[in-house]
């Protein structure tokens, strides 16, 4: 059921600019699937689905290909959703456009930083929990050095 799911969703993600939740769990609804919220986000976060800009500023999601080259897509998104940083101890802060924290949270996680124990993502900000504070600065420095080469 899962699978019929995900590749449903895939479909529609592909076929129209899908901007929420709800929206995709409507059409969902709409092609036979009994769907809650909270299995729909779930969906979201196994697909590994962003958002991305569809213009008009609206944002639509879309789904992160396993291509070669993901580096590269998922600095992409790191820099497209990126607004600020800041540190408490261990706990890296990011800010982001609003949306777009589930997807620069597994961009950051795709990316393998070993000072990365793990994140936890809401509308538009990250706790990155670091395996220490020497440790969270030295991310700092490599996410700048990111946004530098934009």
């Amino acid at each position: 059921m899962k699978q019929s799911r995900h590749q449903k969703i895939a479909e529609l993600i592909e076929e129209y600019e899908i901007e929420t939740q709800e929206e995709l769990a409507d059409r969902l609804r709409e092609a036979g699937f009994s769907v809650t919220q909270a299995t729909v986000s779930r969906d979201i976060r196994q697909m590994r689905l962003y958002k991305t800009p569809a213009g008009n500023g609206r944002q639509k999601y879309a789904l992160l290909s396993q291509e070669e080259g993901l580096t590269e897509k998922y600095t992409r998104i790191l820099r497209e959703g990126f607004v600020s940083m800041d540190m408490a101890q261990n706990i890296l802060v990011l800010r982001t456009v609003s949306g777009m924290a589930m997807a620069v949270a597994a961009a950051l996680d795709a990316m393998h930083f070993p000072e990365v124990v793990g994140c936890i993502a809401g509308d538009d900000t990250i706790m990155a929990a670091v395996r220490s504070t020497e440790e969270t600065k030295a991310l700092m420095e490599k996410i700048r050095e990111l946004m530098q080469n934009r």
